[in-house]
């Protein structure tokens, strides 16, 4: 396997794991955003899913981006009737984040982050130490 491709692999693995931090960003900026209106939907959480793809250039798979989509989970429900997203009811909406598992999600795209840089850098001193032959 030739460097350029090692690095392209990673590169595109940290690609991949910068946009699913994005994702978990706003996610977790918006875990308390309510409706605007009475009754209205609240933020609903995204999900990111990541796919193969083969690079006939590079002979090697690359990890990119397959789908940004949005969770189906019901939201939960506060009794709140002083909010402005209060139904009839008194009830209010809330996003359908859990903190918690965003949490989790951010730590292992961090982890992984991490590995696929630490690629990068070992390709780049095997690299270095080649070219110091030369």
């Amino acid at each position: 396997m030739e460097f350029g491709t090692s690095l392209a692999i990673s590169a595109s693995g940290i690609s991949a794991q910068s946009a699913r931090l994005r994702v978990i960003a706003e996610n977790l900026a918006n875990a308390n955003s309510t409706g605007a209106t009475p009754g209205s939907n609240p933020y609903r959480r995204q999900t990111i899913t990541f796919q193969d793809a083969y690079n006939q250039k590079l002979n090697a798979d690359l990890v990119t981006v397959a789908n940004i989509g949005t969770d189906p989970s019901s939201f939960p429900v506060k009794y709140d009737p002083s909010n402005p997203a209060a139904n009839a009811q008194g009830y209010v909406k809330l996003p359908n984040v859990n903190s918690f598992v965003e949490l989790m999600d951010m730590q292992q795209a961090e982890r992984s982050y991490d590995a696929n840089l630490s690629v990068m850098n070992a390709t780049r001193g095997m690299l270095t130490r080649t070219l110091g032959l030369i």
